[in-house]
């Protein structure tokens, strides 16, 4: 189990590295995303893996589950969910502005390219 949820988290990270490098502005909002996920599968790891046992102590229970990771996973997500929200807009505002979702436009870009696209 432990091997699944190593290899899960390293192909996200590998997979929103990959994407948050290309010069397009989806590939990047996709990849922030990606990674996103992987961070909160590491948190949620870090609570141990157990199956079928309690977040909270009760009397008579021997092993149970750390809810600190739950909850910091549950924070994570919605601000995630408002943090790609904001980044579809500004990249949105941007190819609308632009008329390009190129992420870098430097100032050696020819005149031409940059009112084309």
């Amino acid at each position: 189990m432990e091997m699944l949820l190593a290899s899960a988290i390293g192909g996200l990270s590998a997979a929103g590295i990959y994407l948050m490098l290309r010069l397009r502005s989806f590939p990047v909002i996709i990849g922030i995303s990606l990674l996103s996920y992987a961070v909160n599968l590491f948190l949620f790891a870090t609570g141990r893996l157990v199956v079928n046992a309690p977040p909270v102590l009760r009397d008579g229970v021997e092993t149970y589950t750390d809810p600190l990771p739950q909850a910091l996973v549950l924070t994570a997500i919605v601000i995630s969910f408002g943090m790609t929200a904001v980044i579809v807009i500004m990249a949105l505002g941007s190819y609308l502005s632009s008329r390009s979702d190129t992420v870098n436009i430097t100032a050696d870009t020819p005149a031409e390219q940059e009112g084309e696209a």
